[in-house]
């Protein structure tokens, strides 16, 4: 994964948790590095061994922190990065899961190298979308979910999210359902 990623997930820690919490996960991590640069991939495995560390250190479950994480990413990271590609997503929270198939398509310019997830986006009925995910790397669901709460919270979308299917085969796919609510 990309820099950008290890970065958001120190920018997470400290900011809700401390320098000190921070520095207890790098230890716990074994990854001594005090710096990533963000269009700069690095191996997945200190990207997991971070998650993992910060679940420990900071006493929540991964699928807790991975949430987190997930909607850190669209309102801090994805706002500051990305915040013209993030407002050019569309007008809505419909709008923005309807174009999420392409948004990777655009973030690949900056990240040549990027291996990213797929979307694919179902038109369920007027207030559910069924929202599927693929990714060649396993494990990141709750961060997906994390996702989804936070693009309903850049756009003021309350939702409700249900984790239908799952599929640990060579790709990784999820499949939630996703009800706008009022």
């Amino acid at each position: 994964m990309y820099g950008i990623v290890n970065q958001a997930i120190h920018g997470l820690v400290t900011e809700d948790f401390g320098q000190d919490k921070w520095e207890e996960v790098k230890q716990r991590s074994g990854v001594e590095m005090d710096y990533f640069v963000s269009n700069q991939p690095y191996e997945d495995n200190i990207t997991y061994e971070l998650v993992a560390a910060a679940s420990e250190v900071l006493d929540i479950p991964i699928e807790q922190f991975l949430f987190s994480f997930g909607e850190y990413w669209i309102l801090k990271t994805g706002m500051e990065k990305y915040g013209d590609l993030m407002k050019a997503g569309g007008k809505d929270f419909r709008e923005f899961l309807n174009n999420l198939p392409n948004f990777h398509s655009r973030i690949m310019l900056i990240y040549p190298n990027m291996s990213p997830p797929e979307f694919a986006v179902e038109e369920i009925s007027e207030n559910v979308i069924r929202l599927h995910y693929y990714s060649e790397r396993k494990g990141w669901t709750h961060f997906v979910l994390g996702l989804i709460n936070g693009i309903g919270k850049l756009y003021s979308q309350n939702v409700f999210m249900d984790h239908i299917a799952h599929d640990e085969g060579q790709v990784w796919h999820d499949v939630f359902d996703i009800q706008l609510i009022d």
